[in-house]
């Protein structure tokens, strides 16, 4: 009966982003009588910066996006794939950014910047220097929206999902710490998402954590889940989904979707994007009449 009565109560609910009902349509050659001006619009924007926990198809920041910002917000996910705070630049992604901070016809601009998981890499593009090269990078990208008129916002980076014996395995939180340091230096928003996500995480469980992944588990994942103790994630190649059929005049980019116990599927990037919108919400007061529970 539940099972019955919850999608009813679904399409029940008042959907998040409904438009006031429209006057009636006029008749042909009706003409109103009276007339008005629009009031100017009041929007906000929000310029996303990090890696592939917040990148389209792989992260958080496209539910965000799609289900937890009003239509009077532009939400910019420029979140990359395998970026640190030292090759986000490197490449010219981060000039990207602060160009689209000079976009005028906004109230206000706020950058949410996310990164950790590359940093700790030791791919030669990527890695960062913990206690030195990472905290400085934070600092320099904090005090350059700032120079351009932007508001920042810190995140800690999204937890992993892999367990030992139980209990979660935490490899970001030192990372976590060093956000946290710079974010009380520089009096920068600090949304604690490696803390809740954690938390979430732990309290899901091994098992239940893997449906947040883009890809299912096989046989030897799942098993080792629920013995308490995750696997070592596969090689990408052999972790991958099948790419996406393609035609000849169709779209052809591809994204990796692939199990492992970092990126999220759909169902992660709800879960995630939910748990950013709430901190955003506690770490930026100003924004809380934008987002959408």
């Amino acid at each position: 009966m539940l099972k019955t009565l919850f999608p009813l109560a679904l399409l029940a609910a008042p959907a998040a982003h409904a438009q006031t009902v429209p006057a009636e349509p006029r008749a042909p050659g009706e003409v109103p009588k009276t007339r008005t001006d629009a009031a100017p619009i009041k929007a906000v924007k929000l310029i996303l910066v990090g890696d592939s926990t917040m990148a389209p198809g792989s992260g958080w920041a496209s539910m965000f996006c799609a289900a937890h910002v009003k239509s009077s917000v532009a939400c910019l996910n420029l979140g990359r794939g395998g970026r640190s705070t030292r090759s986000y630049r490197q490449e010219g992604s981060w000039e990207i950014a602060r160009n689209e901070i000079g976009v005028k016809g906004y109230d206000a601009v706020y950058v949410l910047i996310q990164f950790g998981h590359n940093d700790q890499s030791s791919a030669s593009e990527r890695w960062t220097a913990i206690e030195s090269e990472f905290p400085a990078n934070l600092t320099r990208y904090v005090q350059e929206v700032r120079a351009a008129g932007g508001i920042p916002v810190l995140l800690t980076p999204l937890s992993r999902r892999e367990f030992k014996q139980g209990k979660l395995n935490n490899t970001l939180d030192v990372w976590s710490a060093e956000v946290r340091k710079v974010a009380a230096a520089t009096q920068t928003p600090l949304v604690d998402l490696n803390a809740d996500s954690a938390a979430l995480v732990q309290k899901l469980g091994p098992v239940a954590a893997t449906k947040l992944a883009q890809a299912e588990p096989n046989a030897e994942e799942l098993a080792a889940a629920q013995a308490g103790t995750t696997r070592k994630p596969r090689p990408a190649d052999a972790a991958r989904l099948p790419d996406a059929p393609t035609t000849p005049e169709g779209p052809r980019g591809q994204i990796t979707r692939k199990f492992d116990y970092t990126h999220v599927g759909d169902a992660g990037a709800r879960v995630f994007g939910r748990v950013v919108a709430n901190g955003l919400a506690r770490a930026v007061p100003a924004l809380r009449g934008q987002l959408v529970p």
